[in-house]
């Protein structure tokens, strides 16, 4: 039996395998930064290595600029080794194409930069590109060696769209969420796999035809930008790219739907979701069709306040979950839906369950994936210097960027002096929307007292932040389970303290005269 020569030699064999893993690796997390590390070994760059905790850059971080060239000479060596019969190792083959595909993508990512940024200023021209011919040609030169399956199973057409997918996802996803703290790159690193799966080979592979059969539910205190993760899932969406047409099938930037369901009447909430026909209720004076019959294949429609739905409506999106069908009001014919539904919510669904006000079968086609959204408190307690980051993005439209820095100095000073650093924000990043545009008319802002001092009161909120010590933990303890059992000898046992500590306890926070 002839011994097949090696295509790659050890250090472009073990470079290859790092690079594997780069590429399997969730980027928004830090195992993608040590795949990079061990790619580069000594060669890697401390300084801005964490480049996936920033927006996307038009010149690339050092890091990556130095990997990508050594994927090309790797590339450009095995080619040269490259037996004319094709017999390469499997192992060798696979190595080589995830060598190729890191290449391609950052070799492509500033065109592709170029077209996002163009369809998000309103400047795009309906999905038209001129960079597929070149990257074509690419694709052939690397992929089409003998023994390779890549063209056979994935054409290049598919594999621009994809790169241009991935790209797309960072854009978005850095546009609508902002801040470095670890629970956003957490966040970060959920929407990449609800876009993406967790095994990117295989949504390559297969998935990506089939991701609007996954619901997402999107869960968090209300004012955390809910409806920003949604609109970062729903236009980083596989759109496919047409040759003969010289472009993508539809403009990313136009595939969202969102309709909050709370602030609708069921009638109002059919006919905006599924449409009506003429005559169907009172002022339906023409057919119109909804968002179910609007949105593309590519697109998602939004549920926002999924939670407050009524029973009715939960039935009719069963349906379209399950048979992906509907009928607009007035109508006995039933429409197909194509996209993708997103919901969200700041209730308690399996609570609601339990209450009867929410379907169970309803909830189980809702959650087979899951976004939780952190609080602004969160964000802050990891990385305090988010808070001026924040203030400046909600600022920076409101009067302009020449002003907006002086402003956020001033802003970040005023909160920290009348608020204090650790003011919990219970509205979130809406109360912090609000607490800007209040200290630019008023140079002051006032939260609202009942919400203030319902956040003192809850002390299992602050236990979760760490803001509570022993000896306060104790007391508030305490004081809780006297409250149940009025004398201080059943709260004594119930804790198994002594009498006397939990009265010395007690009468810190209340003066409740002893009735044991």
């Amino acid at each position: 039996m002839a011994i097949t020569a090696p295509l790659l030699q050890p250090d472009d064999r073990a470079f290859a395998e790092a690079i594997l893993r780069v590429n399997a690796s969730n980027p928004f997390l830090p195992e993608r930064i040590e795949a990079e590390r061990e790619a580069l070994g000594s060669a890697f760059e401390t300084q801005e290595a964490d480049w996936n905790a920033r927006p996307p850059l038009p010149e690339s971080p050092p890091n990556v600029s130095k990997i990508t060239e050594r994927c090309r000479a790797l590339i450009e060596g095995a080619r040269t080794r490259w037996p004319r019969d094709g017999k390469v190792s499997r192992r060798d083959a696979e190595l080589y194409e995830e060598v190729v595909g890191y290449w391609l993508y950052q070799t492509y990512s500033a065109g592709f930069d170029r077209i996002i940024l163009a369809s998000l200023e309103g400047r795009g021209d309906g999905g038209r590109v001129d960079l597929f011919p070149t990257f074509r040609a690419e694709v052939e030169r690397y992929y089409g060696l003998p023994g390779l399956q890549t063209l056979k199973a994935e054409p290049a057409a598919h594999l621009f769209a994809c790169a241009f997918q991935i790209r797309r996802a960072f854009h978005n996803i850095f546009r609508f969420l902002i801040g470095g703290s670890a629970p956003m790159a957490r966040l970060r690193a959920a929407i990449w796999e609800s876009i993406f799966t967790h095994d990117l080979r295989r949504y390559r592979r297969s998935l990506y035809a089939r991701m609007g059969d996954f619901s997402t539910l999107i869960t968090g205190p209300s004012g955390t930008g809910k409806e920003l993760v949604a609109r970062a899932v729903a236009f980083s969406r596989y759109i496919a790219y047409q040759p003969k047409q010289a472009g993508f099938a539809q403009d990313f930037s136009k595939g969202f739907f969102p309709l909050n369901l709370a602030a609708l009447s069921p009638t109002l909430i059919e006919s905006e979701l599924f449409g009506h026909r003429r005559g169907a209720f009172t002022g339906a004076l023409v057919d119109r069709p909804g968002w179910m019959e609007i949105c593309p294949p590519t697109g998602a429609v939004f549920l926002d306040e999924i939670g407050e739905v009524e029973p009715s409506i939960q039935v009719k999106l069963l349906r379209v979950l399950q048979s992906r069908t509907f009928q607009p009001l007035g109508s006995t014919e039933y429409r197909r839906f194509e996209g993708k539904i997103i919901a969200a919510t700041n209730r308690d669904l399996p609570k609601q369950i339990r209450a009867g006000l929410f379907r169970e079968d309803f909830y189980y086609r809702l959650c087979s994936d899951q976004i939780a959204t952190p609080s602004l408190r969160e964000q802050l307690d990891d990385a305090p210097g988010d808070l001026a980051m924040l203030v400046l993005h909600v600022a920076t439209p409101l009067i302009g960027a020449d002003s907006a820095g002086g402003f956020t100095d001033e802003a970040v000073a005023w909160i920290g002096k009348h608020l204090g650093q650790a003011y919990a924000w219970p509205g979130n990043f809406r109360e912090l929307e609000q607490c800007v545009r209040s200290l630019l008319l008023r140079r002051e802002y006032r939260p609202p007292s009942s919400l203030a001092a319902a956040d003192e009161s809850d002390w299992n909120r602050l236990i979760e932040r760490g803001e509570l010590t022993a000896d306060e933990l104790v007391t508030r303890y305490a004081k809780a389970v006297y409250g149940r059992t009025h004398t201080y000898e059943e709260t004594a046992r119930r804790l198994g303290l002594d009498r006397r500590t939990v009265k010395s306890r007690v009468s810190k926070s209340t003066d409740t005269p002893d009735r044991a």
